[in-house]
């Protein structure tokens, strides 16, 4: 589970310091017009972002909310994916929320922590 936790981790870290700072350009453009092509604007593409890596800290200092917050972040790219793009751009977040679920069938849940 530590390979997989780390794993999550180092993914939404990258993806999420992305989406908030735009630090790698071309990685930062593709994003954003996925999210522009889904009707959704700059603003929104940082809130995601900040999730993504608050869930990913959450993974290692409250296991119990970080990786169901990642199988919620995964579980709504893989749905707008699916919806105005190909299944194949949704591969990545079909992974992640397998990884997540994953943790949360092993990591107790938030109230029995």
């Amino acid at each position: 589970m530590l390979l997989i936790k780390s794993l999550l981790t180092l993914f939404f870290l990258l993806a999420g310091s992305v989406k908030l700072t735009g630090w790698l350009r071309p990685v930062f453009t593709v994003q954003l017009d996925y999210f522009r092509s889904y009707g959704l604007n700059r603003g929104f593409m940082a809130l995601v972002g900040l999730a993504e890596i608050l869930g990913a800290l959450a993974l290692w200092l409250i296991p119990g909310l970080g990786a169901p917050l990642l199988a919620m972040i995964s579980l709504g790219a893989l749905a707008y994916h699916l919806r105005f793009d190909s299944w194949k751009e949704g591969v990545p977040a079909m992974v992640t929320l397998g990884l997540s679920l994953l943790l949360c069938w092993h990591t107790p849940p938030l109230w029995l922590v």
